[in-house]
């Protein structure tokens, strides 16, 4: 709207000025400042608070889709194209990606298992099938590695392992944690790409241990393990890209935060129909 417009701007320019520019009488600038907020502009305002709130309590991650399910969720039925303009209105945007480097190391001999998954992310219950990865972190102290195991029922992280090198104890030691937070059936099947921690000894003969089936990636292709990629993707994004690690010590307690009081409990994930992954859990478990 005209008027304002120049009411936004009326500290860099006089009045008449503005109004000339803008082709508006001078007196009818005067009423509308006098004039009570509408009661669009009363809701909008209402709006905007809400949409920042949740925007800074998404640790600015949430664009609009999560915003309206968020709103949705609270009990406010707010269209898309709503929120959008609220977004528009007070600048507020979603952290951005990075390109994303992928750390495989598939240059070798060993041993590697078939790519069982296939790519079926979905439809699974919990504790059926799980996919693992790693990624690093950088810190004022060097890298910091990390290895995660994923449940692809309800994409909740339920097992991590960080260290300063990047081996087999790294993904065995995740595997395990695991493990014995969920205690599965046998015949869980877990998929990994065919990197040389996830292909080495150590590695297969825990998995025997746990009677795991194990499946990998084919031969460079990130898409056959893209749940995981994905989560990568988010945290680097959302947490890691917007601070800076002095110690990989205060990395640890900063990612293992951001997993288990963010992301598990209250991110909203859309393969879950915009759900936190322990909510859809308890779903689950109470239908």
């Amino acid at each position: 709207m005209k008027y304002a417009w120049i009411d936004e701007h009326r500290d860099q320019y006089t009045v008449s000025q503005l109004c000339r520019v803008l082709g508006v009488s001078r007196s009818g600038y005067c009423q509308w400042r006098v004039r009570p907020p509408s009661k669009r502009a009363l809701a909008n305002q209402a709006l905007d608070a809400k949409v920042a709130s949740i925007h800074q309590a998404s640790r600015r991650s949430y664009g609009r889709p999560r915003i309206v399910h968020s709103l949705r969720q609270q009990g406010d039925s707010v269209s898309a194209e709503r929120v959008r303009k609220s977004l528009r209105r007070q600048g507020l945007r979603p952290v951005y990606r990075r390109p994303f480097v992928v750390t495989t190391d598939s240059a070798h001999r060993l041993p590697v298992a078939a790519n069982l998954l296939d790519r079926r992310f979905d439809g699974w219950q919990p504790d059926q099938a799980w996919v693992a990865d790693i990624t690093y972190v950088a810190t004022g102290e060097g890298w910091l590695y990390l290895a995660a195991v994923m449940d692809l029922a309800g994409r909740r992280i339920v097992g991590w392992s960080m260290s300063e090198t990047i081996d087999a104890t790294l993904v065995c030691t995740a595997l395990k944690s695991a493990w014995w937070q969920r205690k599965p059936s046998k015949g869980l099947l877990v998929h990994s790409d065919r990197g040389a921690q996830y292909a080495s000894g150590r590695y297969r003969a825990l998995a025997a241990d746990l009677g795991i089936t194990m499946s990998m990636s084919r031969k460079a292709n990130a898409w056959d393990n893209a749940p995981m990629e994905s989560f990568f993707k988010t945290l680097k994004v959302e947490r890691i890209y917007q601070v800076r690690y002095d110690t990989r010590a205060q990395a640890r307690l900063d990612i293992v935060d951001w997993i288990e009081g963010w992301y598990n409990r209250q991110r909203l994930h859309s393969a879950n129909g915009f759900l936190a992954p322990v909510t859809w859990e308890n779903a689950q478990l109470a239908a």
